[in-house]
């Protein structure tokens, strides 16, 4: 298995975005699917997001909120990631 190594903001009070480099990211709802697009970067940046939500520290509830006006591509649905340990 290979081993990748990414840092992730501590818990403060909030959910700090921490964006790679020229990351793109696109969502879409082709055929009632979510579809989630994103170049290397754009992943990363993903992957660095939902293990900042992971955090034990982190409250239930607490989530982050993606559109086209904020770090998605033009044309791109709503996102919003939520943890909740109720599931």
């Amino acid at each position: 298995m290979k081993e990748i190594k990414i840092s992730i903001p501590e818990y403060d009070n909030g959910i700090e975005c921490v964006w790679e480099e020229n990351f793109k990211i696109k969502t879409s709802a082709p055929f009632d699917a979510l579809t989630i697009e994103a170049n290397r970067e754009g992943l990363i940046s993903l992957a660095r997001h939902l293990l900042h939500l992971a955090q034990d520290d982190v409250p239930n509830g607490c989530h982050f909120h993606l559109d086209e006006y904020n770090s998605l591509e033009d044309g791109s649905l709503e996102l919003i990631i939520s943890k909740n340990e109720d599931l």
